[in-house]
């Protein structure tokens, strides 16, 4: 047997030509029995790999068990009977965690983790080289090796000119001397062919070089891509990570395509009287029995002396179901809390709970409105733990459907935190469980259409005019198969172009390789014991973060706990209008506490008044909200679901409308189907019902049905929703249902792939939907002061927030230098109400710091633009910033006059001796005789410097040429505001 301990895969990027998964299900199409992935300084693709590896060693024991029964499987076996990919694959290899580390000094050696510990110790090592050095670098010395490295074996890779090394003068023999002194027992020196005719004598040195360090060798093929077709591609990675065209790259492309995965038979006939480095590379792959899947469950157990994480946790649910249901929970609840709680404890998740409530009490703790979601959050324990202020008794939700001792897989709660203080809640997460302990997982960029289009082109050397033309017309007609000939020929192209053909093709196949790491957006890893043993750890490109290089896909293969630490804009508005409310009505409103079910709110949503309204102002949503008339919050549950790609491409939509509106009979396939459907009138509008559709009307197995929701969840990347199709279509009609149901109901199944809700996740937002427009039905005002201090967020400009605001009859206010902030406020408007106060948030080039001096200095007001000047200390840029945006009006300044008085200040401070005239005299420069501003020019004025007007709307001072009769305002004098 033979096993490939140095492949380097696509994530040593732009480098490797393959994908991890294709190296492993290449290895088990040629028999190898293990293999090593092991990219340069990093591990980031190795999950991949072990996925894959699960995945294979689940379809051949699929196939035994049916072979079994039914007899060997082949072409002609029965349609029923499930095929394997091939029937080729009968092995399994196995996959040996390593990496290829880069020393400063020269060295280079593939590292393999035979146990946990050495596993550890890889990342550990890895850690320290990538946090000594910027994003997506790392910086490793010979002396960052621990004193202990049991449990890793090491391959060291000879120099480039290694031919015959002069003994102990030679740098690079004396460092591998020094480094397997200390690791003398599992340390070789690879043998790698490298096809240019030299190899024969380059072993034979090579083999000298290794009785020289008194270590023996192994064989490696050193593959750089699964199989020799994707040599060209391998030459285009080398030429976009060089910066440089193909047909320049010279010494740099490959000169064969044989650098690729071998099998054992072909590495004894390449090594020739070397061929005993093949069975000794199989025999060291035996003595690395460490497997991934061993990282699982290490959740951060926060154990005290008087208190276990089970007894934390029924104590804080407890307390928080009295703090819920001050006058007594209702014995439902009661049931529903002690069954999940019996639940959590059998499967140990009593930690991850734990973790995310002390997150959310942090939160809680410094005024940080958030909100749970996701599938565990709309639980009695998360309600009881204050994650989220959804009720449990909301919809039907089952508590097993994501924490499952069947499926044996942490749960997932997001938590939505307001989107101007979320870093306050990443660096406590930092600071409360260490750096050592806690990372934000990575995001995987992977080359998509545009970025594989631009990058390749300018490699193959195409035109920018010619890459610009096939970008253009991506959406539409570039597909699998290409861009149609008629179609090429239309925007100017040659579709018989020998290089645009080559690459078009060269496109199609990169598309999906991985391109660079980036930062989750807010998934955290937290264990119980040190992250860097767990996974290697590096600086993300912000300051003061850290992530880990594994995504959330991976974190899910390997089931370890990952809470998302999310942002919301929505939530940042909603707590500053709870602040304003309490400051200028009173109460003290909170998500859980405001009122519910209020008539008003629903008869503004069954009016399509929506505008700023989180998650139905969209005006696909304001267009619904007239039909969908919804009366209560299942109605908003709904309402926030259905207006999706996934409904709406599984033509659910109007189904739901016509039923709901009595319309069309509500109908039920099965009694069984009626129980999943019997909310949602008989149309399938939540992931869960398609989830349990496929398991109660397809017959899919729990494990199908896992497989099919992982599929969602990825559809975008992978694109393998429809490999399910024909097992629940024959699932559907075996038992009974019509194929029209069934096509809908797929089709329904494969829009949420690109995006659907769960009902959990609408459950969360229903409720900021409510909370939202209880707001702006009842403090319109308010609603626009947040929703402006919270801006860039949700469908509208600021002209259009402030516009409705005038509609609802606001009064709004103008920026005023004696009376704004930098925040927008209210203010009494001498009526017994309140009016809105435009803030110097709303001036383009205006920074907070600028506000604040004159919000400072200013004390019983300002006079004029040279008082402001001498005051605040603010440049004449700044002031002219203010004069544009008609903030000197208070002062008795127009526009213009405020423009030309900070025209006359000079940088710096005035200086006396040019104050006075020879006579001692005040200078006193004659009045200025500036034309008047027309109301056009003041509206063109207002929207440049601040984005909106108050004067007029611009269509207005067009009325009279698109409406006969009008009175024209155009050229009309603007009157002072």
């Amino acid at each position: 047997m033979f096993a490939e301990l140095c492949i380097t895969s696509n994530f040593t990027f732009l480098t490797g030509a393959s994908h991890p998964e294709e190296y492993m299900n290449r290895a088990a199409l040629i028999g190898i029995s293990a293999i090593a992935i092991s990219d340069v300084n990093s591990v980031a693709g190795i999950v991949r790999a072990h996925t894959k590896m699960r995945d294979i060693a689940r379809q051949i024991t699929e196939r035994t068990e049916t072979e079994a029964r039914h007899g060997p499987i082949g072409p002609a076996a029965p349609p029923h009977l499930p095929k394997p990919r091939s029937l080729h694959i009968r092995n399994t290899p196995r996959l040996i965690p390593a990496a290829r580390l880069c020393f400063a000094e020269g060295i280079e050696a593939t590292a393999l983790t035979a146990t946990r510990q050495g596993w550890a110790t890889l990342c550990r090592l890895l850690s320290t080289g990538r946090l000594r050095a910027d994003k997506g670098s790392c910086t490793l010395h010979l002396s960052d090796f621990p004193d202990d490295l049991s449990g890793l074996g090491l391959i060291l890779h000879p120099p480039p000119q290694a031919q015959h090394p002069p003994g102990g003068a030679h740098a690079w023999l004396r460092q591998a001397r020094q480094l397997t002194r200390r690791l003398p027992q599992n340390t070789y020196l690879a043998l790698s062919p490298r096809y240019d005719g030299q190899d024969a004598l380059r072993f034979d040195t090579h083999a000298d070089l290794a009785k020289a360090l008194n270590i023996p060798t192994i064989a490696s093929a050193a593959p750089r891509m699964h199989h020799g077709r994707r040599r060209r591609l391998a030459d285009v990675l080398t030429a976009i990570r060089t910066s440089t065209r193909v047909e320049n790259l010279g010494r740099g492309t490959f000169a064969n395509g044989e650098q690729r995965l071998r099998s054992e038979a072909e590495m004894r006939k390449i090594l020739g009287p070397h061929a005993a480095a093949v069975t000794r590379a199989a025999d060291l792959a035996e003595t690395c029995q460490f497997d991934l899947a061993s990282l699982r469950y290490e959740y951060p157990s926060e154990i005290t002396a008087s208190e276990t994480p089970s007894g934390r946790l029924r104590r804080l649910a407890l307390e928080g179901l009295r703090w819920r249901y001050p006058h007594g929970a209702p014995e439902r609840v009661h049931n529903m809390l002690e069954h999940e709680l019996t639940l959590i404890g059998k499967l140990n998740y009593e930690p991850y709970f734990l973790t995310v409530r002390d997150i959310v009490a942090f939160a809680r703790s410094r005024d940080i409105l958030c909100q749970g979601r996701g599938s565990a959050a709309n639980s009695v324990v998360c309600y009881c733990l204050g994650v989220t202020s959804v009720s449990p008794e909301i919809g039907t939700m089952v508590f097993e459907r994501f924490v499952s001792e069947a499926r044996d897989e942490p749960p997932d709660i997001d938590v939505d935190f307001e989107h101007e203080r979320r870093e306050e809640v990443i660096q406590h997460i930092y600071e409360r469980y260490g750096r050592h302990r806690a990372g934000l997982c990575a995001t995987v960029i992977h080359y998509r259409g545009k970025r594989a289009i631009r990058e390749v082109g300018t490699a193959m050397g195409l035109s920018q005019d010619t890459i610009g033309a096939l970008s253009s017309q991506l959406w539409g007609f570039f597909s699998a198969q290409g861009l149609e000939e008629s179609r090429m020929r239309e925007i100017g192209l040659d579709p018989n172009d020998r290089r645009l053909q080559l690459t078009l093709e060269l496109v199609h196949e990169i598309i999906g390789f991985p391109r660079h790491l980036s930062q989750h957006v807010g998934g955290f890893i937290v264990t119980e014991g040190r992250l860097d043993e767990l996974v290697p750890i590096e600086n993300a490109s912000m300051e003061g973060r850290t992530v880990i290089c594994w995504d959330k896909d991976d974190i899910d293969a390997l089931g370890i706990l990952k809470v998302d630490v999310l942002s919301l804009g929505m939530l940042t508005c909603i707590r500053k209008a709870f602040d304003l409310i309490a400051r200028h009505h009173g109460p003290q409103h909170t998500l859980a506490t405001l009122p519910q079910e209020d008539p008003r709110v629903y008869d503004m949503l069954c009016n399509a008044d929506s505008i700023g309204v989180f998650q139905v102002e969209s005006r696909a949503q304001m267009n619904f909200l007239p039909r969908m008339k919804p009366r209560n919050f299942y109605d908003l549950v709904i309402e926030v679901a259905i207006i999706r790609p996934g409904p709406i491409q599984g033509d659910m939509v109007h189904p739901y409308i016509r039923r709901r509106n009595g319309e069309e009979e509500v109908t039920f396939p099965s009694d069984e189907l009626g129980a999943v459907l019997g909310k949602t009138m008989g149309v399938p509008l939540f992931q869960e019902q398609a989830m349990q559709i496929a398991i109660i009307g397809a017959g899919f197995t729990p494990t199908e049905a896992d497989r099919l929701r992982r599929s969602l969840a990825t559809f975008k990347k992978h694109g393998n929703v429809s490999e399910f199709r024909t097992l629940f279509m024959r699932g559907m009609r075996k038992n009974g249902y019509e194929d029209d149901f069934a096509a809908r109901c797929f089709s329904q199944i494969e829009g949420f792939g690109s995006y659907g809700f769960p009902e959990s996740h609408a459950a969360s937002f229903a409720l900021l939907v409510y909370a939202s427009a209880w707001i702006k039905c009842h403090h319109p005002g308010i609603f626009a002061c947040a929703l402006l201090n919270s801006q860039p967020m949700g469908f509208y400009a600021p002209a259009q927030i402030v516009r409705d605001a005038c509609e609802h009859g606001v009064d709004v206010r103008p920026i005023c230098i004696n009376a704004s902030y930098w925040d927008n406020m209210m203010e009494p408007d001498d009526k017994g109400g309140l009016a809105l106060r435009l803030g110097f948030r709303q001036i383009k080039g205006l920074s907070e710091e600028d506000a604040t001096w004159i919000t400072a200095a200013r004390g019983n007001g300002y006079l004029s633009v040279r008082d402001v000047w001498r005051k605040a200390g603010l440049g004449p840029d700044i002031l002219t910033r203010l004069a544009e945006a008609g903030a000197f009006a208070a002062t008795g300044h127009s526009r213009r006059e405020a423009l030309w008085e900070t025209k006359s200040l000079i940088k710096g401070p005035e200086l006396p001796l040019f104050a006075q005239d020879i006579d001692g005299e005040a200078v006193q420069e004659p009045a200025p005789n500036l034309p008047e501003i027309t109301l056009g020019e003041e509206v063109v004025e207002d929207y440049v410097a601040t984005r909106l007007s108050l004067r007029s709307h611009p269509v207005g001072l067009l009325r009279s040429l698109l409406t006969p009769g009008a009175p024209n305002t155009l050229g009309k004098e603007a009157k002072p505001r």
